[in-house]
């Protein structure tokens, strides 16, 4: 009987880890085309080591150096979606309606459509938390639509978990994909990307001592999930490292590749 209880136990602990793990699975594999003009809407996670846009932009302009892409990154300290006044950012006379180019010299820009794309987060827990995942849903809508109004597409970029609380991989996954799915949005599946980094490399450390913001090697990480989310192209062998070592940056570079592959099913 003993044995018997014990297998009926571990019958039953593997049925709820299945459950616990079954992912929902993301209707949007990829854009129509590829943006030349993105906006990043988000908080720390994103303006960690200089920036994820600036991290992607060296990526993507070394993939294909004729293209020109160009990036402008709007985010809050501790923000969450609903924080972000979008309409605004979208307003002609306001964000990146000039650059400095040259020797502090002001140009204009005078684009037709002013962003081709809006990354969006929430704030690192709100997505999961029991008080404000509501409002996740509603400011994902809301932001969406003004987004599109705008000629522009909206995409969710999916965080990850806490250093020290795993079990929050799946949550925001499941999360992030289904608001992507509510609102036919891409989402980016970053948050997969750091869980299968820190399988395949425990030692590689990719959050900061507070357990949550990203090193180098984590805004790097995101950056090559981006790339190929987004962008549609791998960043395997790209010349941008970011300052990594050569096998550091190959690892995060397969790895975000493969998470996209695996996410997106293709």
């Amino acid at each position: 009987m003993l044995r018997n209880g014990r297998w009926l136990l571990a019958a039953i602990l593997a049925l709820s880890f299945t459950a616990a793990n079954a992912q929902v699975k993301p209707k949007v594999a990829e854009l129509d085309e590829v943006p030349r003009t993105v906006l990043y809407i988000g908080n720390s996670f994103f303006y960690y080591n200089n920036s994820l846009h600036n991290h992607v932009l060296k990526l993507a302009n070394a993939a294909d150096p004729a293209a020109h892409y160009k990036a402008t990154s709007a985010t809050i300290s501790g923000s969450g979606l609903n924080w972000h006044d979008v309409e605004s950012l979208f307003s002609t006379d306001g964000m990146a309606s000039y650059s400095f180019v040259g020797d502090n010299e002001v140009v204009m820009n005078t684009r037709n459509k002013k962003f081709d794309l809006a990354i969006m987060m929430d704030c690192s827990q709100c997505p999961v938390h029991p008080q404000l995942k509501s409002l996740f849903g509603e400011s994902v809508a809301k932001d969406a639509a003004i987004v599109r109004k705008h000629g522009a597409d909206p995409v969710l970029f999916m965080s990850w978990a806490y250093a020290d609380k795993p079990e929050m991989t799946e949550q925001l996954a499941e999360a992030y994909t289904t608001a992507g799915n509510d609102n036919n949005m891409l989402v980016i599946p970053a948050g997969l990307a750091f869980a299968r980094a820190r399988k395949e490399r425990p030692d590689l450390v990719l959050n900061v001592e507070d357990k949550r913001h990203p090193t180098l090697a984590g805004t790097y990480l995101a950056a090559c999930t981006v790339l190929a989310s987004v962008y549609n192209r791998s960043p395997v062998g790209n010349s941008y490292r970011a300052g990594l070592d050569d096998k550091t940056a190959a690892f995060l570079q397969s790895v975000a590749w493969e998470t996209v592959q695996d996410y997106y099913k293709k």
